[in-house]
């Protein structure tokens, strides 16, 4: 067991950590505090090629592995959590369901320009009454014939991360029933310009400021027949697909989280002193930071192994699902952690503590709750219906 990191992602890290500390650390808070998106440092990472990492060249990618893309999160996450965020996004929710599903026509109009990072992605899932339920979709497609043929788009989807900012939308709708009665699900390629189609109010939210949430809204949107992704019906799976690998992200966005939060204690607690000593040297500081470390570095390894067997081509469902629901609780505790470490520095925003916490507590929500983990992982360790 080789647990060295091979050259070709040991390179990728550490241009991402010297490109973070040149170009993306100097406009974090201008951006954070303005609540805007960073449309210039986004289009610098699609000429860098890192908005395509785990997809082959030939659909627009930089050819790597989730590895790979897994370590990219982290290294963003560590600096800036709305941009991680936005990557993860446009990667995993915008591009992945066309790498799987898409057709050669498809990939070459759509995945190659968003895999360049000339297009941002984004995927419409969740609604207002469908979040974790997601069979509760309200959103429908109904099929009109004349004039070539179409599908004509009604409904609503919020807290749909890049909305306002994608150019390309993957969109779930209801296209009919199933013999059982339960939704036929199926899934759309929607882009900005089509009419009946607009992006809805903007989210305020806790934290991730520079990132876009918003809401999307189809009345009587006409999406080509050619657009729908995957056969009729087959939404739903690619939907589970597509968060399975999602979960990796966020996993990874959730670890560099923590871990900016480590670094920042660790040089915290060197050099603030009380009683005449580094606030380090006493136990109760050091245990909280010692229980950081080893959480991390297990939080770290369970994204990587995901990861690993996700590039293996074998089953990574409910590794996923470990390494997103314990790094995100990780990130939380690891975040609180700092704050505290910090004492009244950590609650006001000269410090970057309090923005770790704020971001920190998405990764628990999105791509399933912790609780959805659960669900999904408890169902294969015991092999029960858990509900």
């Amino acid at each position: 067991m080789d647990l060295d990191l091979p050259q070709e992602h040991r390179l990728l890290r550490d241009t991402i950590r010297d490109f973070a500390a040149r170009e993306i650390e100097p406009v974090i808070d201008e951006h954070e505090r303005e609540r805007r998106f960073p449309t210039d440092i986004v289009a610098e990472l699609g000429t860098m090629g890192l908005l395509g990492i785990p997809f082959p060249e030939e659909e627009g990618g930089a050819g790597l592995d989730t590895l790979a893309y897994a370590i990219a999160i982290e290294e963003l996450a560590r600096v800036w959590g709305s941009l991680a965020l936005i990557v993860a996004a446009h990667t995993s929710l915008g591009c992945n369901p066309l790498h799987l599903a898409g057709t050669d026509a498809q990939k070459g109009r759509f995945l190659v320009p968003m895999a360049q990072g000339q297009v941002i992605g984004a995927y419409g899932l969740t609604e207002p009454e469908a979040g974790s339920d997601s069979g509760g979709t309200r959103t429908s497609a109904r099929f009109d014939a004349a004039n070539g043929g179409c599908w004509v788009i009604n409904g609503r989807k919020r807290f749909i991360t890049n909305a306002g900012q994608a150019g390309t939308y993957i969109v779930t709708a209801r296209t009919g029933e199933r013999d059982d009665g339960s939704p036929e699900i199926s899934a759309f390629i929607v882009t900005r310009d089509t009419p009946g189609f607009v992006v809805g109010r903007l989210e305020e939210k806790l934290g991730l400021h520079a990132s876009a949430t918003g809401e999307l809204l189809f009345e009587d949107c006409r999406v080509p027949a050619d657009h729908m992704l995957g056969a009729q019906g087959e939404g739903w799976k690619i939907f589970l697909k597509t968060l399975d690998g999602g979960r990796i992200s966020i996993g990874a966005m959730a670890v560099g989280l923590a871990q900016a939060a480590l670094d920042a204690s660790v040089a915290y607690a060197r050099e603030r002193k009380q009683f005449g000593r580094p606030i380090g040297s006493f136990e109760g500081v050091a245990f909280m930071v010692a229980d950081m470390a080893t959480e991390i570095d297990a939080a770290r390894a369970l994204v990587w192994r995901a990861a690993w067997l996700k590039d293996q081509g074998r089953d990574y469902s409910t590794a996923a699902a470990e390494a997103k629901l314990f790094a995100s609780e990780v990130s939380q505790r690891a975040t609180n952690n700092a704050v505290q470490i910090h004492g009244g520095y950590g609650y006001v925003e000269e410090y970057k503590v309090e923005r770790y916490l704020r971001d920190a507590k998405l990764t628990e929500i999105g791509e399933g709750t912790s609780q959805i983990q659960r669900l999904v992982i408890g169902r294969k360790v015991l092999g029960l219906r858990v509900e």
